[in-house]
C-alpha cells in the first residue's frame, strides 16, 4: 500500500489488549523488540590446567553484570523505560572438569521511542569493548517502535467503550510486538477491546453478554469515525456551516436503519 501512495485514515487491529475487563485497556503504540546473540570466546583447556586455558564464562561474568545494570533510559510520556533481558545462556559440554572454549549468551531489548536501535546497539559494542572481550555479536530487529498519540481515533474508542461497557479505557503501550507495526507508517493506529483472560473460565452467559458489547462498541467505533471522515472529506465542498447539519442527519438515519443504537 505505500509502494502504491495508498494510505488509511484509521486503523483498528483485531488483538487482545484488555487486562482485567473487556475495554479497560486499549493499545496505542507498542515498544520495539531487538535480539542479539552474543559468542565469547576463550581458550578450551582443562580444569586442572586453569592457567593454560583462558574461562569465557569468568570474562563475560564482569561485562554480563554491568549490562543487566545499566540503565538505559526513563521511557517517555507513552512508554515504560527500555528493559534488556538475557534469554538463553550456555557454554561447555556438560562435563565437570573441562573449560568450554566459548560461551553463548542471547539477549532480548524492549525499547521505546525515546532510543534508536543504533544507539543501544552503539551502547552494548562499548561495554563488551570495554572488557576486551574477543566476541562476535549478531542482531536481529523483529519491529520497531510504533506510536499513536492520543487524537481522533483514540477519542472515538474511548467514547464507544464507555458508552457501550462503562468502562473508562487506558491507553497503553505495554505487551509484546503487535501486527500493528505493518499499518503503523500509514494510517492512525489503534487497538482492539477484548479481554486477555481464558474465555473457558467464565460462565456461557457471561461470555455472550461480552461478544454482544464487543460487537455493539466496534459498531459504535466504526460510525464515530466514519462520519468524522464524511464531514472532512465533504468539508471542501460544503464550505457553509450547514454542512456539518446535513451530514448530521444522514449519519443518524443510517446509524438508525443500521441498527447500531
Amino acid at each position: 500500500m505505500k509502494a502504491r501512495g495508498e494510505r488509511l485514515d484509521y486503523c483498528i487491529v483485531g488483538e487482545p489488549t484488555s487486562s482485567a475487563t473487556l475495554g479497560d485497556m486499549v493499545k496505542n503504540g507498542r515498544r520495539g523488540s531487538m535480539s542479539g546473540k552474543l559468542v565469547v570466546k576463550g581458550v578450551h583447556g582443562h580444569i586442572a590446567y586453569p592457567r593454560l586455558a583462558k574461562n569465557p564464562i569468568h570474562l563475560l561474568a564482569p561485562a554480563l553484570a554491568e549490562l543487566v545494570s545499566t540503565h538505559w533510559d526513563d521511557g517517555n510520556e507513552y512508554f515504560l523505560p527500555t528493559t534488556w533481558q538475557v534469554s538463553n545462556l550456555h557454554s561447555g559440554t556438560g562435563a565437570t572438569n573441562v573449560i568450554p572454549g566459548h560461551i553463548e549468551l542471547m539477549f532480548n531489548f524492549r525499547f521505546s521511542t525515546a532510543r534508536t536501535v543504533e544507539g543501544l546497539q552503539s551502547r552494548v559494542h562499548a561495554i563488551l569493548d570495554k572488557h576486551a572481550l574477543d566476541y562476535d555479536l549478531a542482531w536481529s530487529i523483529s519491529g520497531l517502535p510504533f506510536l499513536t498519540p492520543r487524537g481522533t481515533l483514540s477519542n472515538a474508542l474511548e467514547q464507544a467503550i464507555l458508552d457501550e461497557t462503562g468502562v473508562r479505557t487506558e491507553l497503553s503501550t505495554t505487551g509484546g510486538t503487535s501486527d500493528g507495526r505493518f499499518i503503523a507508517r500509514i494510517c492512525e493506529q489503534g487497538g482492539r477491546v477484548w479481554t486477555a483472560q481464558r474465555q473457558h473460565s467464565q460462565d456461557r452467559h457471561r461470555v455472550y453478554r461480552t461478544v454482544e458489547k464487543r460487537v455493539s462498541a466496534r459498531a459504535r467505533n466504526l460510525a464515530c469515525l466514519i462520519r468524522l471522515t464524511l464531514m472532512r472529506s465533504l468539508r471542501w465542498r460544503f464550505p457553509s456551516p450547514s454542512y456539518a447539519l446535513a451530514i448530521t442527519h444522514i449519519f443518524r438515519r443510517v446509524r438508525n436503519r443500521a441498527g447500531y443504537l
